[in-house]
């Protein structure tokens, strides 16, 4: 029997097992909502595939996500991550991952966690989709551009509304699989 997916995971083995046993199963760990801002942020203008490829090399590099440990780089622990081509060597993005982890030790001090705060942008439950084929899937919507501009308002770089709205996906906030999907669970 063939296994259905959402279209965009029939690429590669990578994809599929992301797909397969990650994406939209919501997060509720502060390590790991640092760990999809950054990959989503450095996806930007890439394939998602180009990412997950290079997931292993931003774990090592960015001392697996630890936020405060991250929040601390200095100009010199930059320079030497942009030497390593494990993850895309962006100078932007990469000083966006230590201003974002910084920005997100101060949402953890004004509201307990990353997590209660960024729950709060669909109401603290996932909104389940019930969307046919892929072309439907919208890039970005009323919540992920609010999202966005409050993120923003914080002083987050890389956080588009288009970027928000994947990570919303990602992160279970939205169930985005297609109703086809053998993870659809409307």
């Amino acid at each position: 029997m063939t296994t259905i997916r959402c279209a965009w995971a029939e690429g590669n083995e990578v994809e599929k097992a992301y797909h397969d046993d990650e994406w939209g199963v919501p997060v509720h760990d502060d390590r790991l909502w640092f760990e999809f801002l950054t990959l989503e942020g450095a996806q930007a203008g890439l394939s998602w595939a180009t990412i997950l490829n290079k997931r292993q090399g931003y774990l090592e590099l960015f001392d697996n996500f630890d936020i405060e440990k991250v929040a601390a780089y200095d100009d010199a622990k930059i320079a030497e991550i942009l030497q390593n081509p494990a993850i895309v060597r962006n100078k932007l993005k990469v000083n966006s991952t230590v201003t974002n982890a910084q920005r997100m030790i101060e949402i953890q001090k004004e509201f307990g966690s990353f997590d209660t705060y960024i729950w709060e942008f669909v109401g603290g439950k996932p909104k389940v989709n019930h969307w046919k084929t892929q072309s439907e899937v919208p890039a970005s919507t009323a919540e992920s551009d609010v999202m966005s501009k409050d993120l923003k308002k914080r002083g987050f770089k890389f956080i588009g509304t288009t970027i928000c709205y994947a990570m919303m996906q990602a992160t279970g906030m939205v169930n985005d699989h297609t109703t086809d999907c053998f993870r659809y669970d409307g």
